[in-house]
């Protein structure tokens, strides 16, 4: 017998059937059956061997499906004798659940005797019956046939069961007796009506329980119940089955109860958001011009890489659209800073950026501007009511806060054009922020995981993407976000580098970061670095204070003292989300007016929370890093670090979140060299270097410290590397505490379906995945 021959049969002695012997079927002493080498231990794939079926998918030796040795289908041991063993390819004998011993021949299970089966029993012993019909126990006819309908098996006749006559079947019987089932048979016709003709849903009467074809609450046709003006007869209107409001479903209903007594669901209410401000004042409002705005034309700057295109001296001469233009005068800007100056001229040649600026010096513009003239330029094409939207710029950031100031700044400038932006982040209605993509989208705003989510929902298309911006680039790539953003760059249809443009804006660029951006920028990129303002000593003080862990909330509370007075808003870093929510709690009860943002609260309390904070209700706001990059807040007067964070560059952008746009501010920081010494030299150079004070006891923790270095060249927030051959000397490298390492922070990584609310890693610290 061949190896393929399957169903061939077999020579020799047959053991078993379905259970029995060695095979699935019938199987030969040596060889044959359906197992084969391939799936065993013994032999190969072309080699029969001695166990058929059973060894094939089991073991080597007198194995079953599956199984150990000796045993069936599941067995463990040929000495077990639970039910389910021996049998279904089993060499041990038992049948198919049976146990060991309990097998019988192939021959017929009635009389025993082979050459037939038990339906062809000529006996009819053992309790079986035989093959003929099982009422009348004649044979030659099967039960269903036979014409009497007494006697065995207390069956009936062939005919109605209901009136006992042949030729018609009970549905079809004229009368509607008791016969049959005792009484609960029903004629053919309306069971509401009784008449024929008609079915019960078509009934001209609503009696018996039954009710006419219009809608079931008002009785009426021509509408369905769902569409009924009408509430009566326990309907509802179209709004939420919930509430009772129009303008949502009932998943989305911010009054999220179930249960009995309107207890909470564990799902969290979908939010949707406020809309933006339509009133243009409120719109075009901006940060005021602090006294030292003047000195951003001192600020020096450098522009690495080939054929660098000339700053501009004013917007009249940016090449902006006219309409663009007078957007950037109603939001009273009056001349470029020194990274606008450079970066639209270089966005406008067609060229990829990576730009290094200080905080507060007008970066989004900077890539804004240029983006909205080259879309207004090239021409757009309207895609609204699209389920398929393909934007010509997407701009990622890291927050949820970030992504929605973006926006606003989209919006003001684009107003009055065709351009329109959208903007998406988790924490909201899904179906409220589609409908808003699909009325049409040029400029895609969002958080990598909401983006990343529509793309793979086949909301948005990428083909027709002419710029990719990543805000707080270096943030963008670090090790919570690189994975999204490396998957964004390859998304089917996203063109490739040389195809697009690909811009990165941020405070600080560290070697490895820049290292990691090649792979988005093409070959001729440029950097652009605008170094700090010749005054910033005098717009942000800043001052260390040695502080030991038991001492920083009695130090804390005599900085802030004056607070509920004089409502100076004041930004208190922390470091894990479980110490924002306590030291708000603590600070509440201490009289001061306090709230608290971070990544595990629900996205309409941190949007009130800042909304209080910036309209000075609670003029104290405590923040993990979520709020530490980007966020454009006026008039904070005060930033304090109470925890001091664990990398440098993240220092940097806390306390840039004060003295913005030439304004003056003061951050202070607690020190605790046990918690605290891997930064002690990076501190010391960032004083230095900003011509800050530097206390006597921190420069001989520096000079103690190790991990961290002093450097040779740099500044605030690096230069470009290729300048240095790649060389790792920008002044804030080392293993830790520099701008080399790479940690992730309270971001908004999880930012996708569902609710955007959940951590990807259940740590309570800043490493812990919002």
């Amino acid at each position: 017998m061949s190896d393929d021959d399957w169903d061939a049969p077999s020579s020799g002695p047959v053991s078993t059937g379905f259970g029995g012997g060695s095979s699935f079927g019938e199987t030969i002493s040596k060889g044959g059956g359906r197992g084969r080498g391939k799936f065993a231990d013994r032999g190969d794939y072309n080699q029969p061997n001695d166990y058929g079926f059973g060894s094939g998918f089991g073991k080597s030796d007198d194995g079953g499906f599956g199984s150990k040795p000796n045993s069936g289908f599941g067995k463990s041991n040929f000495d077990d004798d639970t039910g389910f063993g021996g049998g279904f390819g089993s060499s041990s004998g038992g049948g198919f659940g049976d146990t060991r011993g309990s097998s019988r021949s192939k021959g017929c299970f009635k009389c025993g005797e082979e050459g037939h089966m038990s339906r062809e029993c000529p006996q009819g012993g053992g309790g079986s019956r035989g093959k003929g019909c099982f009422k009348c126990g004649e044979e030659g006819h099967m039960s269903r046939e036979c014409p009497k309908g007494g006697g065995g098996g207390g069956g009936g006749g062939r005919g109605c069961f209901k009136c006992g006559e042949e030729g018609h079947m009970s549905r079809e019987c004229p009368k509607g007796g008791d016969s049959g089932f005792e009484g609960r048979s029903r004629s053919k016709g309306c069971f509401k009506c009784g008449e024929e003709g008609h079915m019960s849903r078509e009934c001209p009467q609503g009696g018996g329980g039954g009710r006419g074809s219009g809608c079931f609450k008002c009785g009426e046709e021509g509408h369905m119940s769902r569409e009924c003006p009408q509430g009566g007869g326990g309907g509802r209107g179209s709004g939420c089955f919930k509430c009772g409001e129009e303008g949502h479903m009932s998943r989305e209903c911010p009054r999220n109860t179930s249960g009995e007594g309107g207890e909470k669901s564990d799902r969290p209410p979908i939010y949707i958001p406020p809309p933006p401000p339509e009133d243009e004042v409120e719109m075009f409002a901006s940060m005021q011009r602090g006294i030292n705005f003047g000195k951003y034309d001192a600020i020096p700057v450098e522009v690495s890489g080939v054929n660098a295109p000339k700053s501009i001296p004013t917007f009249e001469v940016a090449g902006l659209p006219e309409t663009v233009l007078a957007n950037v005068k109603r939001a009273n800007y009056e001349r470029p800073t020194p990274v606008q100056k450079y970066s639209i001229p270089i966005i406008n040649a067609d060229r990829d950026l990576m730009a290094c600026a200080q905080t507060g010096s007008g970066k989004t513009a900077a890539f804004l501007l240029p983006v909205l003239t080259k879309l207004i330029t090239n021409g757009l094409q309207s895609s609204q009511f699209s389920e398929k939207q393909t934007p010509r710029a997407i701009v990622v950031g890291p927050t949820r806060e970030l992504i929605y100031q973006i926006f606003l700044e989209a919006r003001k400038f684009s107003r009055g054009t065709v351009v329109r932006p959208v903007v998406a982040y988790g924490g909201t209605s899904m179906n409220h922020q589609i409908r808003d993509l699909q009325r049409g989208c040029h400029i895609l705003i969002a958080t990598p995981g909401r983006l990343m989510d529509f793309i793979n929902r086949g909301l948005v298309g990428l083909d027709h993407v002419e710029f990719v911006i990543l805000d707080e680039a270096d943030r963008m790539l670090d090790m919570g976000f690189e994975t999204e953003i490396r998957k964004l760059a390859s998304s089917p249809g996203m063109p490739s580098k040389s195809d697009r443009h690909t811009l990165m804006f941020s405070a600080t660029f560290p070697d490895e970061i820049q290292r990691l951006a090649h792979d988005f920028l093409r070959e001729d990129f440029l950097f652009l670095t605008v170094g700090r303002v010749g005054g910033a000593c005098t717009d942000v003080t800043q001052s260390i204070i040695q502080v030991d862990q038991d001492d920083k909330r009695a130090k804390l509370l005599e900085l802030i003292s004056d607070v509920a007075e004089t409502r100076s808003r004041t930004l208190v870093f922390v470091e894990t989300k479980r110490g924002a929510d306590f030291l708000a709690c603590m600070l509440s009860q201490e009289g001061c007016p306090t709230t608290s943002i971070h990544g595990d609260r629900l996205q309409q309390e941190r949007e009130q929370a800042l909304r209080d904070f910036k309209s000075a209700v609670c003029p104290i706001l405590i923040a993990t890093s979520v709020a530490a990059r980007g966020l454009d807040i006026p008039k904070v007067e005060h930033v304090i670090n109470y925890d001091m964070p664990k990398e440098i560059d993240e220092y940097v952008h806390r306390i840039g979140r004060t003295g913005r746009c030439g304004n003056l501010g003061r951050a202070t920081t607690f020190y605790d060299n046990n918690k605290d010494g891997e930064l002690a030299r990076s501190l010391v150079k960032i004083l230095s270097e900003a011509q800050q004070e530097v206390p006597g006891w921190l420069e001989e923790c520096a000079e103690s410290a190790v991990g961290s270095s002093f450097g040779k060249e740099g500044g605030f927030g690096g230069r470009d590397f290729r300048k240095r051959g790649g060389r790792n000397d920008t002044g804030f490298g080392g293993s830790k505490g520099g701008f080399g390492s790479r940690s992730t922070a309270d971001c908004d990584y999880n930012d996708g379906g569902g609710f955007g609310n959940t951590a990807a890693v259940s740590k309570d610290d800043d490493d812990s995945w919002d």
